[in-house]
């Protein structure tokens, strides 16, 4: 979570938060008491502020500055790897701050905010000459420290040095790195990895330490992989996989006999739990201190005949994600990387979790899901499924790069609730198989067995035999069942699935002895197949293979053929996707290709054009297909309906030591009223389509203002026609409608809803009220200029402790969005006077409205939640207030 605006908003005037994170002051041996740290720029010198807090630090008034230390001399950073610990990758951060004013031990998250912080007080030291330099405890080996465990993200260890003849960032050539560390040794773990696919990713390893390698490398990396088998030997792992649902519950028992019920330690867990806390504090804050507690209780029983270390660690509201491994096999995980996603997008606690990392050679994804249930016959459950997979996407060091979806992993492992129901509608014929222990037969009515086997979700995953009785519903701190009217469904909730050619199942199992909670925990044992490279058969390897290079000259130029040299996408519309493939096929010589930014340009294509992937590289005689596409959103909208762009554009095609390739892309683009602004759209009484583009373009570019008086044949409207056509849709079908504006339609009827809009084919809307409803704050979203103009944003957040000084915000709106605030305001009441049957609140519906009606301007800081509270209660003086509208 940013702190930085809360330091913010602490400071005085002139002082400036560069960068903020929330950690731990470590005092004497073992306490821990939490602090704020903030980056300081105040009269252009940097300081380290200190600050005591509440437990959630959202307001000024909740921090109390402790003590400020300066960023001069005298001043350093130091990173410190702890003796009793292993430092790891996805562990926390431990630095020494040292000062003329004090000397402290600080622990900080492992994380983005945490990278930021420290990035930013590096910075700022090295250009006051300050110098932060890694600092590990004697009789630490320096392989640990090797292997990204560097504990002050940016410094680098031994073997994080740049490939030869590349500089540090800041530094010259001629200048020498951090320490006067040596080059690194030529290791495998640099060079090796084993995509699936003969279109390999592009990722920043360094290759030798040979700068006569240069431009050879893709050569060499591609015929190291071709002989992986010689110097690669497959070595087993035990994995142990494990899915609790706590139902909101604090730790109350010993977690051994689920975490160590086997006689033999494993060598990786994975440990995941779902339905952590469900207060809705955890839900809007996405805080709890319930990830701390069985994080405890998970370290507190994991197997006593091994020492685990830490990898990784991933929360979302109530789903969490443990990655532990022995110390020993820790300093060969790379590449570590986590992932959230929430359900729907909302902020309950359903969702999945997930995280990626190298083993060795070997890519293994864990994801960890807390899903919705659904009846065994509803669509919806599969299409959760599904959704969710879609959104699992890593992304990768380079941000040019594609993202990494499940699919892209050698080895996957799916865990969680998936809160599949049995299809068999006898209860009392589920009790009786329960009761004689008949799980084969039961097991064949499980819905997520069903959609398994129809290939509709989990396709090519496995699930070991279940052969346990259902994990759910029992009675807390019981281990009978919950037979009681209202709970007489049981089900095979908590589920552990895989995939992938390497892994077997050696167990699967459910633990009904912990009685903590409504489930029982599951867990599966796995043999994991991981590929380790030999040092010296690579080494071996390795020198053949430069000294075959080496023996001939490779002077031939890259050349590629192409299926296509233009593309034209026809009838493009407002979110709606099109894509159309380029197929590069290469000739004899190994080659990188990329599509780079043409003069003066900061992309290498407009906003509403991609190329995935956009970089590679292609082995002797092989192709990839490039999938073009177009998609125009919110974002983009607004220049193509003015005419203030075109659907054209052109793709520069580079081959490394070869030639260029120019690629034209055009289209026509369809006018939409997504992305149209008020004042333009209350002049067009016929559909956008039918309008000509010249008149399109002068209304979209009239100024607001005059838009008042403009000349035009015929009176504006009071509110645009579309706007219009949706609320009367949803006054008419969907006041009583159950959480409206909270469930989204199907992805389907969008574009014959907009099609609609935009051609009036028809009198009326077609489609279902969620979706409607969910068009509604789409079009609304996509407004240029939103309802709550801009430049009254300030205003508006200022004036929202009272309803008066809101008013009069309303009242200096331009007449056209005054009148689509009123009407907005009026529809949003009448929902409300049907409350009990929709249940709608004025809170639920300000918190929907709020971001859509009232959006910061271009270059204003993202709101923090004080800000979002504030433009909230601004919309629900308007909700409750039955007065005369401004």
């Amino acid at each position: 979570m940013d702190q930085s605006g809360v330091v913010q908003e602490a400071l005085a005037a002139g002082q400036t938060c560069l960068a903020a994170v929330q950690g731990t002051l470590v005092v004497g041996q073992a306490s821990l008491e939490s602090r704020l740290l903030g980056l300081v720029e105040s009269g252009g010198r940097c300081l380290v502020c200190l600050y005591t807090h509440r437990r959630m630090a959202i307001a000024a008034e909740d921090l109390c500055l402790e003590r400020v230390l300066r960023l001069e001399e005298g001043f350093a950073l130091e990173e410190v790897a702890m003796e009793t610990e292993l430092p790891t990758l996805g562990s926390d951060v431990t630095i020494r701050i040292v000062s003329p004013e004090a000397n402290l031990l600080v622990r900080l998250p492992f994380g983005s905010q945490t990278q930021m912080f420290l990035r930013e007080v590096r910075k700022r030291c090295v250009a006051g000459g300050t110098v932060l330099k890694p600092a590990w405890p004697a009789g630490r080996s320096d392989h640990a420290s090797s292997q990204g465990c560097s504990v002050f993200p940016g410094i680098a260890g031994k073997e994080d040095l740049p490939p030869e003849g590349e500089t540090w960032p800041g530094r010259s050539k001629g200048q020498s790195v951090p320490g006067g560390a040596p080059r690194p040794s030529l290791s495998p773990s640099l060079l090796i990895s084993r995509p699936s696919k003969t279109h390999r990713e592009e990722t920043p390893n360094v290759l030798a330490s040979s700068e006569t390698l240069g431009q050879r490398r893709p050569t060499l990396k591609s015929q190291l992989l071709q002989k992986e088998d010689l110097y690669t030997s497959l070595c087993h792992f035990k994995f142990f996989v494990g899915s609790y649902n706590v139902n909101g519950r604090a730790p109350q028992e010993s977690l051994l006999p689920w975490l160590s019920h086997d006689a033999d330690p494993p060598d990786v867990y994975c440990v995941g739990f779902q339905a952590l806390d469900l207060s809705q504090e955890a839900a809007m804050f996405n805080d709890t201190p319930r990830e701390e507690e069985w994080f405890e209780a998970v370290t507190k029983s994991l197997h006593p005949r091994a020492k685990y270390a830490k990898i990784k660690v991933v929360w979302h509201v109530g789903i969490l994600l443990l990655l532990c491994m022995r110390r020993e096999l820790a300093a060969n995980v790379s590449d570590v990387c986590g992932v959230t996603v929430g359900s729907l997008g909302g902020t309950d606690i359903k969702g999945a979790v997930a995280i990626r990392f190298r083993f060795h050679s070997t890519t293994i994804c864990v994801a960890n899901a807390h899903l919705t249930a659904h009846p065994p016959e509803s669509e919806q459950y599969s299409q959760d499924i599904r959704d969710i997979c879609a959104r699992l996407q890593f992304f990768q060091q380079d941000p040019s790069l594609p993202t990494i979806p499940l699919s892209q992993h050698d080895i996957v492992v799916w865990l969680g609730d998936l809160n599949s129901q049995l299809e068999q509608q006898n209860m009392d014929q589920v009790k009786k198989l329960v009761e004689a222990q008949e799980f084969r037969a039961l097991y064949r009515h499980d819905q997520l067995r069903s959609q398994m086997e129809a290939k509709r979700v989990f396709e090519d995953f496995t699930e070991g035999e279940v052969i346990f009785q259902p994990t759910y519903k029992y009675k807390i701190s019981s281990d009978e069942w919950d037979t009681s009217e209202q709970y007489c469904a049981f089900a095979w909730c908590d589920r552990i699935l895989f995939k992938g050619e390497t892994i077997s199942q050696l167990d699967y199992r459910n633990h009904l002895t912990l009685r903590n909670s409504d489930h029982k925990p599951v867990s599966a044992v796995f043999d994991i197949a991981v590929k380790v490279v030999d040092e010296q058969l690579y080494r071996k390897v390795f020198g053949e293979t430069v000294s075959s290079m080496d023996k001939r000259e490779n002077a031939s130029i890259p050349s590629v053929t192409l299926s296509k040299r233009e593309f034209f996408f026809r009838d493009v519309k407002f979110m709606q996707l099109q894509m159309d493939v380029l197929i590069i096929c290469n000739g004899p010589t190994p080659c990188q290709f990329e599509f780079i930014c043409k003069p003066h340009e900061s992309s290498y294509c407009k906003p509403w054009l991609t190329a995935k992937p956009s970089k590679g590289f292609l082995l002797s005689d092989d192709e990839v297909t490039i999938e073009l596409e177009v998609f125009v959103n919110k974002s983009t909208a607004t220049h193509l309906n003015s005419g203030e762009d075109q659907l054209e554009d052109v793709l520069v095609l580079h081959l490394h030591r070869g030639k260029d390739y120019f690629l034209p892309v055009t289209g026509n683009y369809c006018p939409s009223c997504f992305g149209t602004p008020i004042h333009a759209l209350i002049h067009m009484r016929q559909p956008i389509q039918d309008i000509l583009p010249e008149t399109i373009r002068k209304l979209t570019l009239m100024p607001l203002q005059s838009g008042e008086d403009f000349f035009w044949d015929e009176k504006p409207l009071d509110v645009p026609k579309e706007l219009w056509m949706m609320v009367d849709h949803l006054y008419h079908n969907a006041c009583q409608k159950k959480d409206l504006f909270q469930q989204p339609g199907p992805r389907a009827e969008f574009p014959e809803i907009r099609d609609c809009l935009d051609t009036g084919t028809l009198d009326t809307l077609v489609g279902s009220s969620c979706s409607v409803a969910e068009v509604l704050l789409l079009f609304l979203e996509s407004l240029p200029e939103p309802v709550i103009c801009f430049q009254l944003y300030d205003r508006s957040v200022e004036s929202a402790g009272s309803y008066g000084l809101s008013s009069q915000v309303v009242s200096m709106l331009p007449r056209c969005h005054k009148n689509v605030f009123n009407y907005l305001m009026a529809f949003l009441r009448e929902l409300l006077q049907h409350s009990e049957k929709n249940h709608l609140d004025g809170h639920i519906l300000a918190s929907v409205f709020g971001p859509v009606l009232l959006r910061p301007p271009p270059g204003h800081p993202a709101p923090d939640t004080v800000e979002k509270q504030k433009a909230q209660q601004f919309l629900q003086h308007f909700l409750f207030q039955e007065g005369s509208s401004p």
